[in-house]
This record gives C-alpha cells, sequence and structure tokens, in this order.
C-alpha cells in the first residue's frame, strides 16, 4: 500500500537526489574525457535531455552506456580518479550485490530500491547505471526478443536468492537449462551473422531484445542535461524509438512515479 507521507518525503528529497547524480554523471564525462573513453546519455536520461533538457520531472536515476570495451577501461582507471566519496561499484569491489549492473555510487547518501537486500552489505547511496553495449547480430527482431528474453529471465531467477524447497529445486534445472540452450544458440548465430549493423546491452540485461542501429549511435554527439553538454547518440530519436517507441507522449500522472522506495539524499 502507497504512504502518502513517505511519497511526499520523496517528492521534497527528489530535486536534492538529482542535482547530487547530476554531479556524479559530471564526473565521469571529466574521466572519461580526460582518458578518452566514449559514452552516451542512455534510456530515461536521454529521454529527458530530449523532451524535458533535462531530468523527466519524476526520474530519480541516470543511465549512461559505453562500449564493453571502453567500460573495462574505466572501470581499470575510476578507481584512482573518482573523487572522494565516490565508489565504483562492480561485482568484483562488492560481489554481496547481486546486481549485474556496473555504478557509480554516492558514498553520503541513501537511495532505496525494491529488490535491495538489507541482510547484505553493500553500498546503497545515489548512483549512476552503467549498461555495457555489445555487437549484435543481424536477426529478426523477434528472435532477439525471444532469446534475450530467455538469457535475462532465466539469470535473474538463477542469481535471485533461494530458500531449499521442491520449487527451488526444479526452478534451478528449468532455468539453468533454459539459460544454456538460449545461450548457446546465441552464440551459434553470433558466429554466423554479420554484426556490423546492431547493437545492444548485453543480454542479461536486455529482456526486452532491444536493438540499436550502430549508426544511430555513432559518431557520437552532444545533448544539452540540465544546462550542461553530454554525449548523446547522433540520432537521439532512432535511438530512443527504439526504447520507447512514442516516446514524446508524456505518461498518464498515475505512471509518473518516483523508481526508489526511499531517498536521502544528504546523510551528514
Amino acid at each position: 500500500m502507497n504512504n502518502p507521507y513517505l511519497q511526499k518525503f520523496k517528492e521534497q528529497q527528489l530535486r536534492v537526489c538529482q542535482l547530487k547524480q547530476l554531479s556524479i554523471l559530471e564526473e565521469i564525462d571529466c574521466i572519461c574525457q580526460k582518458h578518452h573513453i566514449g559514452y552516451w546519455l542512455d534510456g530515461g536520461t536521454l529521454l529527458g535531455a530530449v523532451r524535458h533538457g533535462g531530468f523527466i520531472p519524476w526520474d530519480d536515476d541516470i543511465d549512461i552506456a559505453m562500449l564493453q570495451e571502453d567500460l573495462e577501461r574505466f572501470v581499470s582507471v575510476a578507481p584512482s580518479e573518482l573523487r572522494e566519496g565516490l565508489f565504483l561499484q562492480t561485482p568484483q569491489t562488492e560481489p554481496q550485490s547481486k546486481e549485474p549492473i556496473i555504478k557509480v555510487r554516492d558514498l553520503n547518501s541513501f537511495y532505496v530500491e525494491g529488490a535491495d537486500n538489507f541482510a547484505a552489505d553493500y553500498q546503497k547511496g545515489l548512483y549512476i547505471d552503467i549498461f555495457p553495449m555489445i555487437a549484435y547480430p543481424t536477426l529478426p527482431r523477434k528472435w532477439v526478443k525471444h532469446i534475450t528474453l530467455g538469457i535475462s529471465k532465466s539469470y535473474s531467477i538463477l542469481h535471485k536468492s533461494h530458500y531449499y524447497s521442491l520449487r527451488s529445486f526444479v526452478e534451478f534445472f528449468w532455468f539453468g537449462a533454459k539459460y544454456v540452450f538460449n545461450k548457446c544458440l546465441w552464440n551459434v548465430l553470433y558466429a554466423i551473422r554479420p554484426k556490423n549493423v546492431y547493437m545492444s546491452n548485453i543480454l542479461i540485461n536486455n529482456g526486452y531484445g532491444i536493438m540499436h542501429r550502430k549508426d544511430a549511435v555513432f559518431p557520437l554527439g552532444t545533448i544539452t542535461f540540465e544546462g550542461k553538454s553530454f554525449s548523446a547518440p547522433c540520432n537521439p530519436d532512432a535511438y530512443l524509438s527504439d526504447l520507447y517507441h512514442n516516446y514524446m507522449e508524456i505518461p498518464p500522472k498515475e505512471k509518473r512515479k518516483i523508481h526508489s522506495v526511499f531517498i536521502m539524499p544528504q546523510l551528514v
């Protein structure tokens, strides 16, 4: 049940949250420029830049993307480059977090998501998501959606917390087999089909089967977000159409929801 007092508190904290996330984005941008690492605004952040000139008014996160090889370079340099108070969260730096997405987190804040596990000791500050992008084989979109949905759903179930039961035992083998089958099918298609046209998020993060044309992303351009210039796909219209179809349409009021369960932008 929605708590109106908690909802009001989140709304009061939202702008402070957004501005702190903007400062993290500026830090990432500086590191990427210094080391010639390509990145671009992604998802709702790019949508906000195009439709609102900044954050979607009810949005409380920032998404960016990098080619997988560029993300590997960023991960290698970021720990020594990030300013004090920021933390690079990866499966290596915090194995307790089951999240497969790399994040840059602010340590002087608290941000609760619906999937957060408070029994696990990992950082839960405000963050920016960094999604790794890879080449996709040229395939019918319905094939891609079927395979990526099978992989992402199986991965999610296999990596959630399990309790000993007959159901968990059956789930382990059923979704394990489903994951292996779809991954093997993808590897075969990846090996025999051309990969010079499309790209997208890694398979475990792409349950919707989204594909972007590479020429809608590169060469990277820039876009204004909250009065500042950041990297963006060269064709934002095509990129956002792939993600949201009619992306300029404002959703009804009941769907304009803050993602987090709880926000505390400043701890001390």
